[in-house]
């Protein structure tokens, strides 16, 4: 099970994000249900984790427009596991993305510290 709080209006967690020579770093990551991929970081992350370039990626903004954006590859600790994941680096806050995820029941307390949970859900027969 994963838990976080709700801060300034957005579902918050936190995680470790970790690169290639094991440099590791604790994250603070804002969940996005618009966001389809698994995990964006900015770039001074992406160059402190020194993480390894995949390729480029393309997107659709909120506001309908298209953007090209670099892809690295990232291990994080997820649910107590670690996971290897496509990183888009995006000038923003970290964000979640759906992919990341799938197979998890999202809850939030929509109140100012409220509580965030990410639980596994059982799988379907």
């Amino acid at each position: 099970m994963i838990r976080g709080v709700v801060q300034r209006r957005e579902a918050r967690i936190r995680l470790i994000a970790r690169g290639p020579k094991a440099i590791e770093q604790e994250i603070e990551a804002v969940i996005d249900t618009g966001y389809t991929a698994s995990l964006s970081l900015p770039p001074a992350l992406v160059a402190a984790l020194d993480l390894r370039w995949k390729g480029f990626g393309r997107g659709i903004l909120a506001d309908g427009s298209e953007c090209l954006f670099d892809v690295y590859v990232a291990r994080i600790v997820w649910d107590g596991k670690e996971r290897r994941v496509l990183v888009d680096e995006a000038d923003t806050d970290p964000l979640i993305g759906m992919a990341i995820m799938k197979g998890y029941e999202l809850r939030i307390e929509l109140r100012s510290r409220g509580k965030v949970v990410l639980k596994r859900l059982k799988p379907a027969r």
